[in-house]
């Protein structure tokens, strides 16, 4: 099994991200990545200046960025609000290549299984233009696993003839949302994956009681929801993930996100250390 690079999401130490930063450098993790969509690290809130400095002080650390996260919101399913999403994407992407990561992650909305439904035409067209951006400065995007099946998403990137737009591999998302097994994932989508998360979490049943004439008549439909999870108590097998990562020749970094928890750097912790017990 390969000895893959760790980092972690700056965002979820839920500190301000001079803080963050030395936090994940305590930990001697590798990398980390970062949020540029909204607030003080985004490209419009930057100067010239600010962007090179934010690199030195990563740099100072004894760290590098694994990947910029540029979720914009719901995805590109909006035909009206593509233009200026498309375009603000591509200032997220020139950061992450001015950061040396030339990754950036996002959700893109969800792929409808169906080729002909009129938002897979709206979705394909703005990811072809990012795709094709990407390309021009070599640099990935990439769509974070989840919302669909690893087999709908494929078939979707598959579709736009360039590896432009990528993936990134959260596999507690597959577990939680769509019920998908990582392992069969990573070797669905090997072509793609240029960047994961390290999350887990796992997959609740509740049921919603059926009414009749206003009374609870009994307890039958079913819907699924779902709960993230310290690494190694979801669903997630992460011996056959890592191993199946370690397979298709894989070699970028594993980014611990934690998005819920009281004690989110204690779980941090924890996930580096569960990590590095399955490179021993």
């Amino acid at each position: 099994m390969n000895k893959f690079p760790i980092g972690v999401m700056l965002e979820s130490f839920r500190l301000p991200w001079q803080q963050a930063l030395k936090k994940a450098a305590s930990l001697g993790v590798q990398g980390i990545q970062v949020y540029a969509t909204t607030g003080e690290l985004s490209p419009d809130k930057l100067t010239a200046q600010e962007k090179k400095e934010f690199l030195k002080q990563v740099k100072d650390q004894g760290l590098v960025v694994s990947a910029v996260c540029g979720d914009l919101g719901h995805g590109f399913g909006d035909k009206d609000k593509n233009a200026d999403l498309v375009e603000r994407s591509k200032r997220i992407l020139d950061l992450s290549v001015l950061w040396e990561s030339s990754i950036v992650t996002t959700h893109i909305g969800v792929v409808p299984p169906e080729i002909d439904h009129p938002r897979y035409k709206i979705m394909q067209d703005a990811c072809g233009a990012l795709a094709q951006y990407a390309d021009s400065v070599n640099a990935k995007f990439a769509v974070e696993t989840g919302p669909e099946t690893a087999k709908v998403l494929k078939g979707f990137l598959d579709s736009l003839n360039s590896r432009g737009v990528s993936v990134n591999l959260d596999p507690a998302n597959l577990v939680m949302v769509t019920g998908d097994d990582p392992v069969a994932a990573v070797n669905t989508l090997k072509d793609y994956i240029v960047h994961t998360h390290a999350k887990d979490g796992k997959r609740i049943y509740y049921r919603e009681p059926e009414l009749v004439y206003g009374i609870v008549f009994s307890e039958s439909l079913e819907s699924p929801s779902f709960e993230e999870l310290p690494l190694g108590e979801g669903g997630v097998d992460f011996d056959r993930y890592l191993q199946a990562l370690t397979d298709i020749g894989y070699k970028g970094f594993l980014t611990i996100e934690r998005e819920v928890g009281d004690d989110p750097e204690k779980d941090i912790r924890n996930a580096v250390d569960f990590l590095r017990a399955k490179f021993v």
